[in-house]
């Protein structure tokens, strides 16, 4: 007998999502340190489903979202922080949700400037060997043990991203999405690099080594556009 196609696929209760979730400290290393046991493997894949599932329940809004990518390096007196804020506030003001990772650095200063506009301001924070708390500036927020579940849920809700300065994990979100883009598993939304000479050396890289080596195309080269302004990024979002 085939099975009833409308027949709702029953999810874990509360107290079941609760108890999965609960221990899941350093969750993320143990599933990375190798080839384990299947019942093990199989452990994670429902804390993955689980992680996912929260994610949906909690972010469940109107409206079009921008994603802020930086480092949570950038104290409140430094210029990049002003700029983060700025830009917050003017994407709330232009209509957007703004969401970022959620920590300290450039993501507060997003979502500082967003809730100071009324704006709706969320947040997808990370457990990390050193503690990363979530900034005071979030209406929402989730915070998640696997990165690569917590870029898909930055990635997942929003029509455009802006790259502030950052280290290694703002190159690795930027990268994330430019590939999607390149590989055609995400529409072409504008991705935008903010912050001045911060990006020379790595468009430079791209044009004259990346692009003479042919490991990327010339179109790919312009994956990323370039916004003196908090206007300039408005507009080339507005475009999109």
């Amino acid at each position: 007998m085939s099975k009833d196609p409308k027949v709702p696929i029953e999810r874990p209760g509360r107290e079941a999502q609760g108890a999965l979730l609960k221990d899941v400290q350093d969750a993320e290393k143990a599933f990375l340190s190798g080839k384990r046991n299947r019942e093990a493997d199989l452990e994670s894949v429902v804390r993955f489903f689980l992680e996912f599932l929260r994610g949906f329940e909690s972010f469940d809004f109107e409206g079009p979202c921008v994603t802020v990518f930086g480092s949570s390096r950038f104290r409140e007196d430094h210029p990049n922080y002003q700029l983060a804020r700025d830009l917050g506030h003017a994407l709330a003001k232009a209509g957007y949700v703004v969401m970022t990772g959620g920590g300290p650095g450039i993501m507060e200063a997003a979502n500082r400037g967003a809730r100071e506009a009324g704006g709706l301001s969320l947040g997808c924070n990370i457990r990390l060997p050193r503690e990363q708390q979530p900034n005071p500036y979030l209406d929402r927020f989730i915070e998640f043990e696997h990165f690569f579940i917590r870029k898909v849920m930055l990635v997942k809700y929003s029509c455009a991203f802006v790259v502030m300065p950052g280290g290694f994990g703002t190159l690795d979100e930027a990268f994330e999405v430019i590939t999607l883009v390149q590989t055609g598993k995400l529409e072409r939304f504008p991705v935008i690099s903010m912050g001045g000479d911060f990006w020379t050396q790595l468009r430079a890289f791209a044009a004259d080594t990346m692009l003479k080596e042919g490991v990327i195309s010339a179109d790919d080269v312009e994956f990323i556009h370039d916004a003196p302004t908090i206007e300039a990024a408005l507009e080339i979002i507005r475009q999109r």
